[in-house]
């Protein structure tokens, strides 16, 4: 009897520390299902699949209904371990943290100005608002180029801090990457940690995301507004923490009330595209009958989620690593010199095609789309993809 409860005790004690170990180690493992069970009409699916695929740019699209995989498919030479890379998806992942420095008391409201935590906007900006950066209100200047001149710059956080205001913050919405670029700063001056360790630490770590590239400039400046390497299924883990409601492996990552205010629209408009904006997302439709935000990336990135629903929708395009972290033109750094933005694009498409310009480390190392990757039937299908998704369920 005695050695009968001796090794009942050290099986249990076993088991125990099995299981803490598989908890501690936030093990999540992809359920796969199909249309029937999960009472997804199968041939939207093969809609979707067709309008995405009809696009040769897509490297990958996933379909989950209630957290399970009922549609996957990946274009040839690609698989499930190929990295895509986010652009401006990135900009949700950012604002996410926020939502959490919010919940930990780092930040004390989405109406504090943008000065409490940027000191240079102690001057004609310091009524720009947190809330103003994430709604894109914040009536900083936006040129012709829309800034994009700044993904060149070395040091591009030091180009988002010389800014101009133009227009009153909170009142026209312009899409402005400065404002994702400073929101890493001013997360890094709340926590006093970088944007990059907090994302890692508080939202890739807990969904058991252990390969990504998060890059940063060449002067060491997280770029918060663009870019993000990752798995499309790993891309689809965040969409599915926000469709549920901030929480993974039964613990709250995101707070509750950040997500619900994401998901209420503060602009609506029809270009560029019908819809709408919220605190970093996208606005598909949001009305009695549907609500579908989503988080968008330039050349053709997607993670749409339908909280209702249970559905979460990611599509990535086709994506060439060059290695490393931090982007670096290396010899071609003369590029910003050129004044023109539109003849420096010109100029670099001219290298990249006669393969003038190396890319991989010690080399070029940035993310890269190339022309293989760029998005072309999908933009004119869009609006017709998003109805196929509200006619899923």
């Amino acid at each position: 009897m005695v050695s009968f409860m001796k090794y009942l005790f050290v099986f249990t004690l076993l088991s125990f520390a099995q299981i803490t170990f598989s908890d501690n180690a936030k093990s999540f493992i992809w359920e796969q299902s199909t249309a029937a069970i999960e009472e997804v009409d199968s041939s939207k699916l093969d809609l979707l699949d067709q309008i995405a695929f009809d696009d040769k740019s897509t490297q990958a699209l996933i379909i989950t209904k209630n957290g399970k995989i009922v549609h996957e498919r990946y274009a040839d030479g690609y698989d499930r371990k190929s990295p895509g890379t986010s652009w401006s998806v990135a900009k949700s992942f950012y604002a996410a943290l926020v939502g959490i420095s919010l919940e930990n008391g780092e930040i004390e409201s989405l109406d504090d100005p943008v000065a409490k935590y940027l000191p240079q906007f102690n001057d004609d900006r310091n009524s720009i608002t947190l809330r103003n950066i994430l709604n894109m209100r914040s009536g900083l200047e936006f040129p012709e180029d829309e800034h994009e001149r700044m993904f060149f710059y070395r040091d591009q956080l030091e180009y988002a801090l010389d800014v101009p205001v133009q227009n009153k913050p909170g009142v026209i919405w312009e899409y402005n990457n400065v404002n994702s670029m400073l929101l890493g700063e001013i997360l890094e001056a709340a926590t006093g940690e970088a944007a990059d360790v907090l994302l890692r630490d508080r939202i890739l770590q807990p969904l058991g995301i252990t390969d990504s590239t998060l890059w940063r400039d060449n002067s060491g400046n997280v770029m918060s507004y663009c870019c993000i390497d990752l798995t499309a299924r790993d891309f689809t883990k965040f969409g599915l923490l926000y469709a549920n409601n901030g929480v993974w492996n039964k613990e709250q990552i995101v707070p509750k009330s950040f997500i619900d205010e994401t998901f209420t629209t503060v602009s609506e408009f029809q270009s560029p595209r019908k819809g709408g904006y919220s605190l970093h997302w996208w606005v598909a439709s949001d009305d009695e009958q549907d609500q579908i935000f989503y988080a968008s990336g330039k050349f053709g990135q997607y993670i749409f989620v339908d909280r209702e629903n249970s559905l979460v929708v990611t599509k990535i395009t086709k994506y060439e690593p060059t290695g490393g972290s931090v982007q670096d033109f290396g010899q071609f750094g003369w590029l910003t010199e050129i004044e023109n933005f539109y003849i420096l694009l010109s100029v670099l498409a001219f290298l990249d095609s006669a393969n003038l310009m190396k890319f991989g480390e010690g080399f070029v190392t940035t993310p890269n789309t190339r022309e293989n990757g760029t998005q072309t039937s999908f933009q004119s299908d869009f609006q017709k993809f998003i109805d196929v998704i509200k006619e899923l369920h």
